[in-house]
């Protein structure tokens, strides 16, 4: 046997051996160990991403001024404090003084009127506008501009122009000489209320509108030409298209519209002042008047932690409900 022929089987199961490793995806050096394990620790840090290290700044930020006064917030409901001197441990007092007052139990009984009411006003007319404003004509454009002037001005602006329209001696009861705008509509317990929620939907609708305006813009054209080759005339097409691929803009708008009813306080306190009598005191502006009028810090505190609660409350329930933690794709037949 010659030195060729001895030397023929090495090199066909070297071969071997590197088609083999060739054919299992790996090479010959990824075999090691070493090679193995710093394949995987470079897969590791690929699939972890960025450090949790670059939430430090922003948890920071949300610990000082979210976190810190909130608990203060709830430590001070347990105590009596008129603001000035030294806060005296009061245990549950504040709280069954709180459920105890009807001034405040009206208050939680008007919030939840005007939660529901506002939002029955809004969704609709911010929808609709919103579903007009995404098309790309000219004339809506102009509207679109129009349309949302209300969020430039900000709520002072707002609600000193309302009550100088809505007064009775010089406002639009005297411009027209209509009987029935002839009202004193920030005067009556009657009208006082609903009045203020058609201010609030004034002032709030311009900014949902943008939110489905954008949401509608992002609807693929093909499925509108698909239901159209169906037969799906608008109205249909609005049902069966429009509004399934709205699902998250709505569930987003809907938690701003209800959660945000919980911290009206500037319009309403500038228009009425939770007048009159008690008519338009909701709750935000209740524990403003217990804790700087009253000087009861206890029990506004209390009103603070009771609207903290309810607004996280509303927010998990409308996010379990509608599914938008799971985040499944809405492009579905696109």
């Amino acid at each position: 046997m010659t030195a060729g022929q001895s030397h023929a089987p090495r090199t066909g199961t070297a071969g071997a051996e590197a088609t083999a490793s060739a054919d299992e995806g790996t090479s010959p050096s990824s075999a090691h160990p070493g090679g193995s394990v710093g394949r995987s620790s470079s897969r590791r840090r690929l699939s972890t991403g960025p450090s949790n290290w670059l939430l430090v700044p922003a948890l920071s930020f949300f610990g000082v001024f979210a976190l810190v006064p909130l608990a203060g917030v709830v430590v001070l409901s347990f105590f009596a404090w008129d603001g000035l001197g030294t806060p005296q441990f009061a245990g549950l007092a504040a709280w069954f003084q709180v459920f105890q007052d009807p001034v405040t139990l009206n208050a939680m009984w008007l919030t939840l009127l005007m939660t529901v009411l506002s939002y029955a006003v809004q969704f609709p007319l911010s929808l609709l506008l919103g579903v007009f404003m995404a098309g790309h004509q000219r004339y809506r454009e102009v509207f679109s501009v129009l349309y949302f002037l209300p969020l430039l001005f900000s709520a002072a602006a707002t609600g000193i122009a309302f009550k100088a329209l809505l007064d009775p001696n010089f406002g639009i009861s005297r411009a027209f000489g209509l009987d029935f705008l002839s009202q004193d509509w920030l005067g009556s317990p009657t009208f006082a209320f609903y009045t203020l929620i058609m201010v609030i939907s004034w002032s709030f609708v311009p900014f949902h509108s943008l939110l489905y305006q954008a949401g509608v813009r992002q609807i693929p054209t093909s499925m509108y030409e698909a239901a159209t080759l169906d037969g799906a005339g608008r109205v249909r097409q609005f049902f069966n298209v429009t509004l399934p691929q709205l699902k998250y803009t709505i569930v987003t708008s809907s938690t701003l519209m209800l959660v945000g009813s919980l911290t009206y306080f500037d319009l309403v306190f500038i228009l009425t002042g939770g007048g009159p009598g008690n008519a338009t005191r909701i709750l935000p502006l209740d524990m403003y008047l217990t804790g700087f009028r009253s000087y009861e810090m206890g029990p506004a505190s209390v009103i603070a932690v009771i609207l903290v609660v309810v607004g996280l409350t509303l927010s998990l329930i409308l996010n379990r409900v509608s599914g938008a933690d799971r985040m499944e794709s809405q492009m579905e037949g696109a």
